[in-house]
């Protein structure tokens, strides 16, 4: 008799364990949204279904004045961490294995090795160096520390794409007289362009969403919509604030699904 597969679904308790981590994940955030639709200001008694938080928030100017600056950060940090990102998997990807490699792949993905709250303190205080020689206190330091942040994650998906390319269409683009440049922009980039929209998509969703490295970089005055929203919380439990996560939790959502879409393997 043949020894069947160790499958660890059928462990015991797998099940149990399983659906409570689930309820654990979800269950606050399928609360927060039930309650942000709620007409009374008590974060624990429903009182009714109502849009009254969704229009209180969507009439503050604090509130548009954050989103505008989380949207304008967020997408020169996708744009600027995406080309990183697809130069460095151009570059560990399309040539013969060298030496230092991995101590490249290693580089490359460290801000999701380390705890994020040390790379804030370390753009923090090269941040502050900066300010001191040139005295610029825009919101280019929020975008660059952004960015530096989310290269990884344009990273990732570009890279996998280009290791399942086959390198011999680009062979063939250079047989028959094709440029290094013309093989890429007619070959190369046509290929990568739905990961390199992937990466740029996941790159705003991890900028947009960022609060350690903002709360720490960020000026006077230069509050993105997750730092307003702690600010808020700090105060008092303010219910449009559980109107402007659902709305934040919608976009990414949808943000999130379009770079599954553009990833997953089609036949």
């Amino acid at each position: 008799m043949r020894d069947r597969a160790f499958s660890v679904t059928g462990l015991p308790g797998f099940a149990t364990i399983a659906v409570a981590v689930f309820v654990l994940l979800y269950l606050p955030i399928v609360t927060l949204v039930v309650y942000s639709f709620n007409a009374g200001a008590s974060p624990s008694v429903w009182e009714g279904f109502s849009l009254h938080w969704y229009a209180l928030a969507w009439a503050n100017d604090q509130v548009k004045d954050a989103a505008m600056v989380s949207l304008i950060v967020a997408s020169f940090a996708a744009a600027i961490s995406t080309a990183v990102a697809t130069m460095a998997a151009l570059g560990t990807t399309r040539q013969k294995a060298f030496r230092g490699q991995t101590l490249i792949y290693v580089m490359i993905n460290q801000p999701l090795m380390v705890p994020e709250i040390v790379t804030a303190v370390a753009l923090l205080l090269v941040f502050a160096v900066v300010r001191q020689w040139t005295g610029y206190t825009g919101l280019g330091y929020l975008i660059l520390a952004h960015s530096a942040f989310c290269i990884p994650f344009a990273y990732l998906p570009i890279r996998a794409r280009l290791e399942s390319m086959d390198l011999t269409l680009e062979t063939a683009a250079a047989d028959l007289y094709a440029s290094r440049w013309q093989a890429f922009r007619r070959v190369t980039l046509p290929l990568l362009a739905p990961a390199i929209a992937a990466g740029a998509m996941l790159a705003f969703v991890i900028s947009l969403d960022d609060v350690v490295i903002t709360e720490f970089v960020k000026a006077p005055g230069q509050d993105t919509l997750p730092t307003y929203m702690l600010g808020q919380l700090r105060r008092a439990m303010n219910p449009d604030v559980n109107a402007i996560s659902a709305m934040l939790l919608a976009v990414t959502l949808v943000l999130l699904s379009l770079f599954y879409l553009m990833t997953r393997k089609r036949d």
